[in-house]
């Protein structure tokens, strides 16, 4: 495995992401064509993207950092054939090199299932486990996403 940084992302990718997060995250979620993953990737403000690419250089996950309400986020998302390997964590370490603060939204509850019936399982312990801290008091209840918000910061 390796990655690549990038400001930007080629369709080749953004289509390969498209298709990564539909299979990955739950079917509230999908995005339908690829404008609607375009959209989603334009309106992310400074995004720097980390693409985590196997030994033939498809794309087995993506991590992005952004501006958000004037502070630091993050997304990150690995193909489930390349999960529990310690990707995830790999590319949160790539994350934490380059930023004193990340912010993100998790699901924190195995209510949602995926594009293929399974059940969408909720990461938080993962990112517990990774040195974040779940900011109980701040949630986002969406018709499409029930979340909380997680935080880590330079120690």
């Amino acid at each position: 495995m390796r990655t690549i940084e990038t400001n930007t992302l080629s369709l080749e990718y953004k289509e390969a992401l498209r298709s990564i997060w539909n299979r990955e995250y739950p079917v509230k979620l999908i995005m339908q064509t690829p404008q609607d993953m375009e959209d989603y990737l334009s309106a992310l403000i400074e995004a720097k993207h980390y693409l985590l690419l196997n030994d033939v250089d498809m794309l087995a996950g993506w991590a992005a950092t952004f501006t958000r309400d004037n502070a630091n986020w993050f997304a990150i998302i690995i193909h489930s054939a390349h999960q529990k390997q310690g990707l995830g964590g790999w590319l949160l370490e790539l994350l934490k090199l380059n930023n004193n603060i990340l912010n993100g939204w998790v699901a924190d509850h195995n209510n949602d299932r995926k594009y293929n019936g399974e059940i969408y399982n909720s990461p938080l312990p993962f990112y517990i486990k990774n040195g974040f801290t779940v900011i109980s008091d701040t949630r986002l209840e969406l018709d499409k996403l029930s979340a909380v918000k997680i935080q880590w910061t330079r120690p």
